[in-house]
């Protein structure tokens, strides 16, 4: 019965956390890119994208214990749990994805202060 219920808290925590709204650019991102001027400018904005390219690597990263979790013990999971290795693999794959991005984005801004 605890199992169960800590399972179930797990994966709700973690379906919040990867349903919730969040903005990951703090920075007036259309200002920033548009108005670039200095070193410092490229330099803050370079920043910026490597701490939302971390951000991005722990989200997949948390997914990808729940995935664990979930493939190594499904049945605890129940019925209502059909598909949610799908799910986490979208997920994984699309936070994946935009770490990538992120530090294509700060590695161009890096060369731009170059």
């Amino acid at each position: 019965m605890k199992t169960k219920l800590l399972i179930t808290l797990l994966l709700a925590f973690g379906l919040l956390t990867a349903c919730a709204e969040f903005d990951p650019h703090s920075m007036d991102m259309n200002q920033a890119l548009h108005n670039p001027k200095t070193k410092a400018d490229h330099e803050a904005l370079a920043l910026h994208y490597e701490a939302v390219a971390q951000e991005m690597q722990n989200k997949a990263e948390e997914h990808k214990k729940i995935l664990i979790h979930y493939e190594r013990e499904p049945w605890l999971m129940g019925k209502q749990a059909a598909g949610f290795d799908v799910h986490c693999k979208n997920l994984i794959r699309i936070y994946s994805q935009a770490m990538e991005e992120n530090l294509e984005m700060a590695k161009k801004h890096r060369l731009m202060v170059q």
